[in-house]
């Protein structure tokens, strides 16, 4: 299977890789803000597990989509500032808040957005929705770590 342009997209500016990428498609992206999506294909094995009767997406995996999406927004940002390419990695999570449930074969639409940057410190703030409505809100913030991967 051919990975499609936006994949490869995804795949230059984070180091996440299927089965652990959250992104399929960015939708928009400016120098504060990125907005992507990922369908939820129900046949996903993490649904045979949580629940068996009950399928959710786990809330720890949708903070970790706006995780990835905060990752892709800090790549393209040190892109354009001409700084040399770096690995985000997580350095806090703070203020999560989970809305509502989201379901097997549902598209969640992911956005992060910068906050404030201090020295080498993101922060950020995200939110996932599902159908127009928010089913996750979550503050983190990132450092930059220098690694090469392709």
């Amino acid at each position: 299977m051919t990975a499609s342009p936006e994949h490869e997209f995804i795949t230059r500016k984070i180091p996440h890789r299927p089965p652990f990428l959250w992104l399929d498609r960015v939708v928009e992206l400016t120098d504060q803000r990125v907005r992507a999506e990922k369908f939820l294909d129900p046949e996903l094995e993490l649904f045979s597990g949580h629940y068996p009767d009950y399928p959710l997406m786990p809330g720890v995996l949708l903070c970790e989509a706006v995780f990835q999406a905060g990752a892709l927004l800090i790549a393209e940002q040190s892109t354009r500032a001409g700084l040399i390419a770096g690995v985000p990695v997580l350095a806090r999570i703070q203020g999560a808040k989970f809305k509502r449930e989201v379901r097997p074969g549902e598209t969640i639409a992911i956005e992060a957005r910068i906050k404030e940057k201090i020295g080498p410190a993101w922060f950020l703030k995200g939110t996932v929705r599902v159908r127009e409505k928010v089913a996750v809100q979550v503050e983190f913030s990132c450092a930059v770590k220098e690694a090469n991967y392709g």
